[in-house]
């Protein structure tokens, strides 16, 4: 049985959906609870109390509005991919990718670039650019290994979390988020110890996470490349190149807003230029502070109404592009649901308690990084492992002296690194390429074994 078959096999083997991996983890979390965990309440009550936890975790305000961010950030990434500029972009990069090693270079060091913007966008991006070159290569009969190609594709979503789109940094960087996500766990005199907010410049644009940064954006395409001589080209089918799909209507009265492409680009451009406006004038005051979801949003929404032109196609790209966030739509609640177990019942304190019990100020932040791995293989949002895993890193890391915002990139880089393990957001890739996950499994998880190497090197470093 090949590499890659035995990782499909396993992966079978041991998890099934991703929403049922939250329900049995939900289930999971309640026996926990109400074993490890102490309360006045017994009996039917004590079962009523923990379904109460979940309750309250499920239908959090803050909570839900965090999922509405992240869903409009993967749609609106995957919008903005589907503009005529990043179109073109992508058709021009497809030029010089005449063999399998240039082709995984050009595809990894692109792809990688546009997710440390935005990971939906990178994801989708990313997608498109390995079936531009498999079309390439199918249109003038290229020698060309397909599947490799594909890993490229993906490569953005080992990158991600440590990008300006990162679920940890930017919810940090909101003035009250930590102070709303710790006050029901942890004691007022702990709570005032805690940073709120944890600005960008602490977290994605601080020393460590550029040169990690940097590492990446180097190392990973020039590893590519190098896989790229050694691998062997495989024949696929021709790719027919998809479109938008837009009708022909009879345009009459109002409509001709609807189509307008003076009356779409202007609006995209007024929100573009508001955008660039909040930049240049609160960067001088908060830093990068000032990005945060409804910033990276609103700049979204702006570029992809000024690049669709008219609302007619904006929103029919919107209807192509959504489909991708019901998995965040379904599945955050109940990791909200179980976080709200995990805080009210006790159990952040029991696990902050083990980490502390283990862990020093060298080795925390590596056993940070290597939990945030495991949990993403079952938890496979970067979101929701925030919720679930954020308390007790931050509770964890202020009692031991360690630094916070390493402690949170730390847990982004072990979530973003095996990614390239579990297929979750793989999905929309292989539904555009055309490619299965055994195909591109070998070399995704070449590409983490790199990554194990660079982001352990920069926190043991710094």
């Amino acid at each position: 049985m090949s590499f890659s078959s035995t990782i499909e096999k396993t992966f079978k083997t041991l998890l099934p959906a991703p929403f049922t991996i939250a329900v049995v983890l939900t289930i999971l979390t309640m026996v926990l609870a109400y074993t490890l965990t102490s309360s006045d309440s017994t009996g039917i009550d004590r079962v009523a109390e923990v379904f109460g936890f979940w309750e309250n975790g499920l239908w959090n305000g803050p909570l839900l509005v965090f999922a509405m961010q992240m869903m409009l950030m993967l749609v609106l990434g995957h919008t903005l991919a589907l503009t005529k500029p990043v179109d073109a972009i992508i058709s021009y990069a497809t030029r010089f990718c005449n063999n399998t090693a240039n082709a995984a270079a050009i595809v990894t060091f692109l792809t990688v670039i546009v997710a440390l913007f935005n990971w939906g966008l990178g994801l989708i991006f990313g997608a498109i650019l390995a079936r531009k070159v498999g079309e390439h290569a199918a249109k003038n009969s290229l020698d060309l290994n397909y599947p490799l190609i594909g890993a490229a594709g993906y490569s953005g979503l080992m990158v991600w979390h440590g990008g300006i789109s990162g679920s940890a940094p930017i919810k940090v960087a909101e003035e009250g988020h930590i102070t709303s996500l710790m006050s029901s766990i942890v004691s007022p005199e702990q709570l005032q110890l805690l940073p709120d907010p944890v600005s960008f410049s602490e977290t994605v644009f601080s020393s460590m996470n550029l040169t990690a940064t940097l590492l990446i954006i180097v190392v990973l395409p020039i590893f590519m490349f190098f896989l790229g001589k050694r691998s062997k080209s495989g024949a696929f089918l021709p790719l027919n190149k998809p479109e938008l799909a837009l009708e022909t209507v009879d345009i009459t009265g109002a409509e001709k807003l609807d189509y307008s492409k003076f009356f779409g680009s202007t609006i995209g451009g007024i929100i573009s230029l508001y955008c660039a406006y909040l930049a240049f004038n609160i960067f001088p005051e908060k830093g990068f502070g000032f990005i945060n979801p409804n910033y990276i949003n609103l700049l979204l929404l702006g570029l992809c109404l000024l690049l669709h032109r008219s609302f007619f196609k904006f929103l029919k790209a919107i209807d192509q592009a959504i489909g991708g966030a019901s998995g965040i739509l379904i599945q955050f609640p109940l990791y909200f649901g179980i976080m709200g177990i995990m805080n009210s019942s006790g159990l952040v304190q029991l696990f902050s308690d083990f980490f502390v019990s283990i862990s020093n100020e060298t080795t925390f932040p590596i056993f940070t990084f290597i939990s945030a791995g495991v949990v993403n293989i079952f938890v496979p949002s970067g979101g929701g492992q925030w919720g679930v895993q954020g308390p007790i890193i931050l509770q964890a890391a202020s009692e031991l002296g360690v630094s916070i915002p390493k402690s949170i990139m730390a847990l982004a880089y072990g979530d973003q690194l095996t990614n390239m393990l579990q297929p979750f957001w793989a999905l929309p890739l292989l539904g555009i390429t055309g490619l299965k996950a055994k195909e591109i499994l070998p070399y995704t998880v070449a590409l983490m074994g790199v990554g194990i190497v660079l982001f352990v090197s920069v926190l043991l470093i710094f």
